[in-house]
């Protein structure tokens, strides 16, 4: 008798599990990727905010063998501005960007020697790619709705990394970017949970992002931490945290 109530309980669960399985899938399939895409946007900014954001995000880096970096980042997008302020070791560097227009000083100095450039990109492109990188990244998911964006309609369902997500394919339109990513939303919340991008698919190149924790600021929920893996051999990479 005990082992009988025993197997009517696994079934139970079995049960259960197949059921939520079976209602992901067909949420999967009623959902567009667009209609997938302004979901997760009213899970993370619910009041709109990100196109008139302004706010400072304080973001540690840590890499394997390298020193650890602090970042404070200074963002007005109504203003198109842009401040970097990095703490990597004795070094400061600040990076300020207005438009595509870009001032940078290292210790102090806006003169730099030859090798201080090549070593700690003392560069108006990198400043850019940096400002980039850190607007794209922690406006996600509305960035996903600038223009050159291909957002592709099917919403697949696939476990990653131990756990079942709603999937969103996105190619890029050139020059905008030739990567193609993929974005993976919990379920239920449709939360943005994890990221991955290709240079080339075909030979699994590239990294994925895992993403943990939750902080809002200014009406915005961003990760916490951020954790970074190469596709091949799901090799570490590093985390950046959000103060």
């Amino acid at each position: 008798m005990k082992n009988f109530v025993v197997l009517i309980f696994l079934g139970s669960l079995i049960f259960l599990n197949n059921l939520k399985n079976t209602r992901t899938n067909q949420r999967s399939f009623q959902l567009s990727g667009k209609e997938l895409l302004e979901k997760s946007i009213s899970y993370h900014d619910p009041t709109g905010l990100w196109n008139k954001f302004k706010g400072i995000l304080k973001i540690r880096m840590t890499r394997p063998e390298r020193t650890e970096r602090n970042s404070q980042i200074e963002i007005d997008i109504s203003k198109s501005f842009f401040k970097n302020t990095i703490i990597e070791g004795k070094n400061k560097t600040e990076q300020v960007v207005v438009n595509d227009n870009c001032n940078i000083t290292f210790n102090g100095r806006n003169t730099f020697y030859k090798d201080e450039i090549q070593k700690h990109k003392l560069t108006c492109s990198y400043a850019l790619k940096m400002r980039d990188y850190f607007t794209y990244l922690y406006g996600l998911p509305m960035k996903l709705k600038d223009p050159g964006t291909i957002i592709h309609s099917k919403i697949n369902s696939k476990v990653f990394k131990g756990k079942e997500y709603l999937v969103l394919k996105v190619d890029y339109e050139e020059p905008v970017g030739s990567d193609r990513w993929y974005f993976y939303f919990n379920s239920e919340s449709y939360k943005l949970e994890a990221y991955q991008f290709f240079h080339d698919e075909s030979i699994n190149d590239g990294e994925y992002i895992l993403l943990s924790d939750e902080k809002e600021i200014n009406g915005i929920k961003m990760p916490k931490i951020r954790s970074w893996f190469y596709n091949k051999e799901d090799k570490f990479l590093g985390t950046d945290i959000l103060n």
